[in-house]
């Protein structure tokens, strides 16, 4: 156990020490993934959607243009949302089930290493571990809610149109974090070269990232037919969401090694190699089932009754739970579904 914590201290001290920056999925990836999620809605769900597919997938990637430095406060609260960077909150046990309680866990080791003269100080912050599992249950209860203002004009016989159009463009926003969350690259230290011990000598160039989830795919010409053959059958439609999401993202963790040995044998320079196609393949259809199956599952809960009656305000000091650092209740598991229809 010493040695396997002298190791991660050298492999998080070299990732201070190295400027690096974070992409996405290219805008092809991004695309392709919102629209086989759309198209693959079951029947019973929010098939208003599917008219809305063409803003939904021209709108994959905007979340990338808040990045800009020419938008400094933008950048600052959305850089986050891209990654999840497992290896630097290894020292947390439990995940916490608050934004503000994550970041504020992380300051406090930040100013552990700190007092330590640690140079791992440096990325021990929100920029550098990430928020992009926070990002996602987001914008899924947002949709809930959007979608529950639909159902209720509807209902009262009004026009839902113009909501129907903020559901798309939210469902392109939580998209674009799913999307994310599926490139093994996004959900590591290692995601622009590989940081610190290198027993296997994988290239520490920053275009690997580029290299894999941009060149390659555009290599192959990656298409929605491609990525409809590897969907998984609905699930994510009980347990908690939040859970769901963050076992999701552990997922695609386990591929980061195989990008790094798929890069190290030439396979990514070669559209007709079958092992790096079918990562590509396999890891978007991952994001494509799962934006899928949280859109339809966003539908289903918004036809629930509203929890706020009879539930304390996690925002009042005396309400059991509440976090007087963090200002707020962690916020509560995920509503117990019906089964579903059968098919």
């Amino acid at each position: 156990m010493l040695l396997l914590r002298l190791l991660f201290s050298v492999a998080l001290s070299a990732y201070a020490l190295v400027p690096l920056k974070v992409y996405a999925w290219g805008e092809k990836a991004h695309s392709v993934i919102d629209r086989t999620a759309i198209d693959a809605l079951p029947e019973d769900g929010p098939n208003y959607l599917k008219r809305q597919i063409s803003l939904i997938a021209d709108s994959a990637s905007v979340p990338d243009s808040w990045r800009g430095s020419s938008e400094p406060f933008s950048k600052m609260t959305e850089d986050p949302n891209h990654g999840w960077f497992r290896e630097q909150f290894s020292f947390l046990k439990t995940i916490p089930r608050s934004r503000i309680e994550f970041i504020l866990a992380l300051y406090d080791e930040h100013q552990r290493l700190a007092r330590l003269g640690s140079p791992e100080a440096k990325r021990m912050n929100v920029r550098w571990t990430g928020t992009l599992p926070y990002a996602v249950v987001e914008g899924y209860e947002h949709l809930v809610a959007d979608m529950r203002l639909i159902r209720a004009q509807e209902a009262a016989g009004h026009d839902s149109s113009a909501l129907q159009i903020d559901t798309a463009f939210m469902v392109a926003w939580m998209g674009h974090y799913v999307g994310d969350g599926s490139q093994p690259l996004h959900v590591t230290i290692h995601h622009d070269g590989w940081v610190g011990p290198n027993p296997r000598n994988y290239t520490r160039d920053h275009e690997v990232h580029g290299r894999f989830e941009s060149d390659y795919v555009e290599m192959i010409n990656l298409t929605e037919q491609d990525v409809q053959q590897h969907l998984t059958p609905i699930g994510h439609q009980n347990g908690d969401v939040f859970d769901l999401v963050l076992a999701y993202l552990a997922q695609s963790h386990r591929d980061v090694e195989t990008v790094y040995a798929l890069d190290q044998s030439g396979a990514l320079k070669d559209p007709q190699n079958k092992q790096a196609r079918q990562l590509v393949y396999e890891r978007t259809a991952a994001a494509a089932s799962m934006l899928r199956d949280l859109v339809y599952r966003a539908w289903r809960e918004s036809a629930l009754p509203s929890r706020t009656a009879g539930q304390p305000n996690p925002a009042d000091p005396e309400s059991p739970g509440y976090d007087s650092a963090a200002g707020t209740v962690p916020a509560a598991r995920s509503p117990i579904l019906l089964p579903l229809p059968a098919r």
